[in-house]
């Protein structure tokens, strides 16, 4: 029998402890801006019903991108490819006795069965916020605001990223009013639209031709006046003047008065799921070495009725990990992170004894503390604390357990002091709060 693989599965990654460091900020970040903003945490099954998804997030989702399976009573189930969905039905489930708005978040794992690249795997990780209840474009403005305080806690600044603005009813109306298209060549042209930046222009104009069919000598000027416009005032009249302008000039004025700098308008974006009814946006990296959509989001006010419920209005949003990753690594804003280990205790001679006891009596005062049980030389101990990245090695010997004075060293300044229990735990208690201070800074 030939050995089985280390590699994980094609599209997944594993998480070693440095790795699950940078995840676990991050976490810790969408966490911290999320409850500032007053989202409360849920949590919903890793299954559900493949239907949830097949109604409404679109087919493409559904049938090639899910991982689905019959389970042993005769269901066929999904691993969830989204939350959207998820929450949407825990909404219907609890309509008429949740407060309103209810302003929802969750971070967790999906998958999807699609063609692993640079910011994309098969199992990813994303933080999913949700207001619902909100008519108004005061929720999208809240959301995309929330998008660009996220960015903001990460380093990032205005100039690094762009916040790309759409409205599924504007575009509703440019394909149907402003191209003549029906329908089923409407769906074809979002589609095209959603994938514009992703193919050849040469191959966007002729599957564009190929959807307008007769209607493609008149057509492909009216999309090349789309392509052009950089701005609402640069968009042809006939949607220009349109009702639906007012809503999207609405929810830019709101942008504004909460300092939001990134935000523009792009007739072009569309966002690919075939829920949203509302705006839409996403945000790019700006970064040459980065160009593409870190997260988006958008209003899905018809997917709670889907449910057996009363329609609820829903905005919300889905940034993932491992773009935002990428974003962190091209603009150098990744930190620095130690070991959640605080204290190495490197043992020299006959005293594990009293050694045991230090270890068991600093964590009880919430101190993190690893004991090396190891016997092993001084160098290799001290070697596997650094290796660790662990910020502090404390020496306990014959001497140290007769005086009660112990050298706690540095691990990366090498600086060395002789401090008491007591001083000890207060030092390691006063670096912890210096540094959520410089975290938060």
């Amino acid at each position: 029998m030939s050995a089985l693989s280390s590699q994980p599965y094609k599209g997944t990654r594993d998480y070693y402890p440095e790795d699950k460091r940078i995840q676990n900020y991050i976490f810790a970040t969408w966490r911290n801006v999320s409850e500032r903003f007053g989202y409360e945490e849920y949590g919903a099954p890793i299954l559900e019903p493949l239907d949830i998804y097949a109604a409404k997030s679109g087919q493409e989702l559904a049938n090639e991108q899910t991982y689905t399976f019959t389970d042993r009573g005769g269901r066929t189930v999904a691993i969830r490819p989204e939350m959207t969905p998820s929450v949407s039905r825990m909404v219907a489930a609890k309509r008429q006795t949740l407060a309103y708005p209810a302003r929802l978040y969750s971070i967790t794992n999906f998958m999807r069965y699609e063609r692993p690249q640079r910011g994309r795997e098969r199992e990813f990780w994303q933080l999913n916020t949700d207001i619902f209840g909100v008519d108004d474009v005061a929720a999208e403005a809240e959301i995309i605001t929330m998008a660009d305080a996220i960015m903001k806690a990460f380093g990032a600044h205005t100039e690094d990223y762009v916040i790309k603005i759409n409205n599924r009813k504007l575009i509703n109306f440019m394909m149907a009013q402003y191209l003549g298209l029906d329908a089923v060549q409407a769906q074809l042209m979002v589609k095209l639209f959603d994938r514009k930046d992703k193919i050849a222009e040469d191959a966007f104009r002729d599957q564009a031709r190929e959807i307008l069919a007769d209607r493609a000598d008149e057509g492909l000027p009216k999309i090349a006046a789309l392509l052009d416009a950089s701005s609402m005032a640069d968009l042809p009249a006939e949607i220009r003047n349109s009702s639906v302008v007012v809503e999207v000039q609405e929810l830019f004025t709101l942008l504004e008065r909460a300092g939001v700098k990134s935000a523009i308008f792009d007739i072009t974006l569309m966002r690919g799921l075939d829920y949203y009814t509302g705006t839409v946006f996403e945000v790019f990296d700006t970064h040459p070495d980065n160009t593409r959509s870190l997260f988006g989001g958008g209003r899905y006010d018809g997917l709670v009725g889907l449910f057996g419920a009363e329609p609820i209005s829903a905005v919300g949003m889905a940034p993932g990990s491992t773009t935002l990753e990428n974003f962190l690594d091209v603009h150098d804003l990744v930190p620095k992170l130690k070991s959640t280990t605080e204290i190495y205790i490197v043992v020299l001679g006959d005293v594990m004894r009293a050694a045991t006891k230090l270890a068991r009596d600093l964590r009880n005062e919430g101190v993190n503390t690893e004991l090396d049980i190891t016997d092993r030389k001084l160098d290799k101990q001290i070697k596997t604390a650094i290796k660790k990245n662990i910020p502090y090695i404390l020496f306990v010997g014959q001497d140290e357990v007769k005086s009660e004075l112990y050298t706690l060293k540095d691990t990366t300044s090498t600086d060395e002091q002789k401090l008491s229990f007591a001083r000890i735990v207060g030092f390691i208690k006063d670096k912890r709060r210096t540094d959520i201070d410089d975290d938060l800074a």
